[in-house]
């Protein structure tokens, strides 16, 4: 259990990292908001985390929406009291080469990772700056150093570094740090998707990703859900500005 309870929004936790973040916060005691696009897709994981005797409350929002954001944070405040760790961790992808990249599928990428976590940090805030307390996670990705048939999503992900580390500078003297967490090759639905775009078995797919990682393995949700534990935990409150590549061997 956490030495002090606190409430926590996860976005994007209706699966994969964010549901596995969402149930490892509240197994640390936390109440956590699990938001998702569709409320009823966030349901299943306050379901699991209700079963495991932890406190959770489900909320549909698009992140890229300024009203939808500002609605879900003032009824987690209500809900369960003001929100003092945010992970901004809602994601989507829309993989091609650049001659054939749209405009919507740029916009949309950025739209979601780069605006919902603007749109998301600049409502918690305002709750963590009060409590004098607060933690604000920002998923990244090793893909912002660039990978093939990801213009939209790399410069998301590489922009969210640069936004992180000006949270840290701007909220520190508030007590809130901020710290971006770069996974590598995770196995959850996204990469599915990667590995059916370029036309691969899944399974081959992680093998072979695996050969190229130096633990020998692909990551898991959990993995990446227990980096961010610590980064929003009391002892965490020294580290604000740093991105983690949780990738199961250096990454620059």
């Amino acid at each position: 259990m956490s030495e002090t309870p606190r409430v926590a929004i996860v976005t994007g936790a209706a699966r994969g990292i964010g549901a596995a973040t969402a149930r490892r916060l509240a197994a640390e005691g936390h109440s956590v908001a699990v938001i998702d696009l569709k409320e009823a897709d966030a349901q299943n994981t306050v379901d699991q985390i209700s079963a495991d005797g932890g406190t959770a409350v489900a909320l549909g929002a698009d992140v890229s929406d300024t009203d939808q954001v500002t609605a879900a944070v003032d009824q987690v405040a209500e809900r369960l009291g003001p929100p003092t760790i945010l992970v901004n961790n809602a994601g989507v992808i829309r993989d091609n080469l650049l001659f054939k990249m749209t405009e919507d599928d740029w916009d949309t990428v950025m739209g979601v990772h780069l605006r919902g976590s603007f749109l998301m940090s600049r409502a918690a805030q305002a709750h963590m700056t009060s409590a004098g307390w607060g933690r604000i996670v920002c998923l990244s990705s090793s893909s912002a150093q660039g990978n093939r048939g990801q213009a939209n999503y790399s410069a998301a992900k590489a922009g969210l570094q640069g936004f992180t580390k000006t949270l840290s500078i701007e909220l520190g003297k508030f007590g809130v740090t901020a710290n971006a967490v770069a996974p590598g090759f995770i196995v959850t639905d996204m990469t599915k998707a990667t590995a059916a775009r370029i036309g691969m078995d899944f399974e081959e797919f992680k093998k072979a990703t695996a050969d190229s990682i130096p633990v020998r393995r692909p990551g898991k949700p959990e993995d990446i859900a227990a980096t961010i534990a610590f980064l929003t935990s009391e002892e965490a409150g020294f580290v604000s500005g740093q991105v983690i590549y949780v990738a199961g061997g250096p990454l620059d």
